[in-house]
């Protein structure tokens, strides 16, 4: 049966084996026990039940909750050349029809419908007129009224599969289950503990930081300017935020789609595909949009603001990096977004016990925010896992930041709200402060403080930054309400007492996620034409982790282009000829550069009109030679024993910090070294250190 199982894997999906509990599913799947499968994003579910579906007799029916979800499974079956089709309510009453005489006939191997169809007695009645082996269920959790997205309509699966004469066995998926909505999972679909096969919950290529950044829109505004070629999704707590985010990124150039409930639904279907197809590489959107978006090259996530459980953040987080490439994941803590979630669970829930719970679930996410320890771990743990190892490469576990002191400023600003009598917000105490002339603070007396103009040679937006801070930090609280006031905790009174001392962390520093690479943007490119061509999203022709293969190993015939992770036959007759045709382009006209033979033009050539004195850059001028390939002929004089000066490209103080970073992360990783290192020390000034390491000893 295994081998049957890898067969399939290997003809139609392109790969060699099986990813962590994978086999263990659908081993327990084929011997006809109902299942339970609980791995991360990205972990490869749908193949737990895709592969028992082509080895089973009839067709499998899946459960999804998302129109959006069913469709890309489905284009991305199509393209395995495996036959599926699905029923919504996207649909006319009469392609229904047709496809459910289809599925009836055998023409199928899956079937997505959504749960809502299960309440009706017809549709059911239809169903066993087919012969159905398998049910799969996906985003099980949604079956619990404790967790974090119940749907009532998953109720009805059991009464569905009850009433089907095909007596099919149940596979239950999700990626998101604390242990009571795993039981209850289990319970409602007749699932036994021994037949639950849980992989855990860490996501091994996320990177996840929580940076409290006083001025969040800056940070945002560079960061997805450094990540510009880069699928991104910024989650906001609001439509009003995410609407502001839109508008000011739109003005910096950045092309940009939002999401939120206030559009319709056209609007919100057109801005979705937008995203799907790569014609923008930024969503800005409320929690409204994600769930059942398979799209695999999302590169980071980032939350503008806290969410309001973990449940939720871990899935949102989680769209990232579906691909298995180094992805990342940052929440922007503020302290004031903590009143908005409290509002927006107070607003949502007439249930008071619902309400405490969910306020309860908040509460662990503020913990989040402020522990000192590995960030993954404490994910790890809120979902059941005992004593995780520290992941080595989150926010905290790689935190080497420097901290300054900032004890004397901090009193000053929380001696002055005293003095305002704690009755007012971050704008006022920042222009007491910073010493305002306005007509307010004279109206009040304020400008007759002792504290009146301490910080006047900083601006009101610096000032009211380090209140922000000093607010997240818990040394200033806020008052809930429409029109909510600044006071001192009692964590800053002992500050005031000098009791505690105050430091504060230089800023989180932004990462590019990923290196440029000439011909991945060239395989990237054609994969977009031919997405285009075929009427589905980009993702679904191949993922970047298959381009990123075919960039190492360079296939150069049909053969070899099947040998790559993630190319069964079916994408390999279809695609093949022209992948391999921008491959073998890209290496010739490298070959051509790199050449040591043609027309003279050297490596040697390259040397010694650097010993003659021109710059780099004027040497690939003078050559008509890309910048990258000069830096490539210096390297290999050097490896050949040719000897450079060292200082004309770096100066002792970059010398001093490449060997820092080399102490800290070691030389077998460049990206690890980078981003040890300010933006303007090169990738070609860490290799060359590294090149002239030999003549230094």
């Amino acid at each position: 049966m295994l081998e049957k199982a890898k067969q399939k894997l290997q003809t139609y999906y392109g790969y060699e084996s099986f990813r962590k509990g994978q086999e263990q599913t659908i081993l327990s799947v084929m011997t006809g026990k109902n299942t339970a499968c609980i791995m991360p994003t990205g972990g490869g579910k749908s193949l737990c039940y895709q592969i028992p579906a082509l080895l089973l007799e009839g067709t499998t029916l899946v459960i999804s909750p998302l129109i959006s979800l069913m469709k890309d499974q489905v284009d991305a079956l199509s393209q395995l050349g495996i036959a599926a089709t699905y029923i919504n309510s996207s649909l006319s009453n009469e392609a229904i029809a047709t496809r459910m005489k289809a599925a009836m006939e055998q023409r199928y191997k899956l079937l997505y419908i959504a749960p809502e169809r299960l309440e009706a007695s017809q549709f059911i009645h239809q169903l066993n007129r087919i012969k159905i082996p398998l049910v799969a269920v996906d985003e099980a959790h949604c079956i619990s009224q404790w967790g974090h997205d119940f749907r009532p309509s998953y109720l009805y699966i059991d009464k569905m599969i009850q009433q089907l004469s095909s007596e099919p066995n149940i596979v239950a998926l999700t990626a998101t289950a604390t242990p009571q909505v795993k039981e209850d999972i289990c319970s409602r679909l007749s699932i036994s503990s021994d037949s639950t096969v849980s992989t855990g919950f860490s996501r091994e290529n996320l990177s996840f930081y929580v940076s409290k950044e006083a001025d969040r829109e800056k940070y945002l505004h560079q960061y997805v300017l450094k990540n510009k070629d880069e699928a991104g999704i910024v989650y906001a707590s609001t439509r009003k935020e995410v609407n502001k985010l839109h508008e000011r990124l739109s003005n910096i150039g950045i092309k940009v789609a939002k999401y939120h409930g206030g559009m319709s639904e056209k609007e919100r279907t057109q801005e979705q595909e937008r995203f799907l197809q790569d014609d923008v590489a930024l969503m800005i959107a409320t929690n409204a949009f994600g769930m059942g978006i398979d799209k695999s090259n999302i590169r980071y996530v980032i939350h503008y603001q806290i969410p309001k459980n973990m449940e939720s953040y871990y899935q949102e987080a989680g769209r990232a990096g579906r691909d298995n490439l180094e992805s990342e994941c940052i929440l922007l803590f503020s302290a004031q977004d903590i009143h908005i979630q409290r509002f927006l669970i107070e607003q949502s829930s007439n249930d008071e016990d619902r309400a405490h719970q969910e306020l309860n679930k908040l509460q662990q996410m503020i913990d989040f925010c402020h522990i000192d320890g590995c960030l993954q771990a404490y994910i790890l743990e809120y979902f059941g896992e005992q004593d995780p190892l520290p992941c080595g490469k989150c926010g905290n576990c790689q935190d080497d930041r420097e901290k300054v002191e900032i004890t004397k400023t901090a009193q000053m600003i929380l001696s002055c709200m005293i003095r305002m009598g704690e009755r007012f917000g971050k704008t006022l105490i920042a222009q007491v402060l910073t010493g305002s002339k306005s007509k307010k603070i004279r109206e009040l007396h304020f400008h007759q403080l002792t504290t009146y103009g301490l910080l006047k040679n900083k601006s009101s937006k610096e000032v009211g930054e380090l209140i922000d801070f000093l607010t997240s930090e818990g040394f200033i609280g806020v008052t809930s309400g429409a029109y909510p006031v600044l006071y001192v905790t009692n964590k800053g009174k002992e500050v005031l007492l000098n009791k505690v001392h105050v430091y504060r962390k230089e800023s989180l520093k932004i990462h590019k996620i990923v290196e440029d690479n000439g011909l991945f943007e060239e395989l990237r490119s054609l994969r977009k034409q031919l997405a285009e061509r075929e009427g589905v999203p980009p993702f679904v022709i191949f993922s970047d982790e298959t381009l990123r293969e075919m960039c190492s190993k360079l296939p150069m015939n049909l053969e070899e282009f099947l040998e790559v992770k993630g190319i069964g036959e079916h994408k390999q007759q279809k695609y093949g000829d022209e992948f391999v045709t921008v491959i073998s382009d890209y290496a010739a006209k490298e070959k051509a550069a790199n050449s040591s033979n043609t027309e003279g033009k050297s490596h040697h050539e390259t040397y010694e009109m650097l010993m003659d004195g021109l710059s780099i850059d004027e040497i690939a001028q003078k050559r008509g030679l890309a910048l990258p390939t000069i830096e490539n002929h210096i390297l290999k004089s050097i490896d050949e024993g040719k000897t450079i000066d060292l200082e004309g490209y770096l100066s002792e103080n970059d010398q001093e910090l490449i060997q820092k970073a080399i102490d800290i992360v070691g030389t077998e990783k460049l990206k690890d070294m980078k981003e040890q290192l300010p933006e303007e020390i090169s990738y070609f000034m860490i290799k060359l250190f590294l090149a002239t390491a030999k003549e230094r000893v």
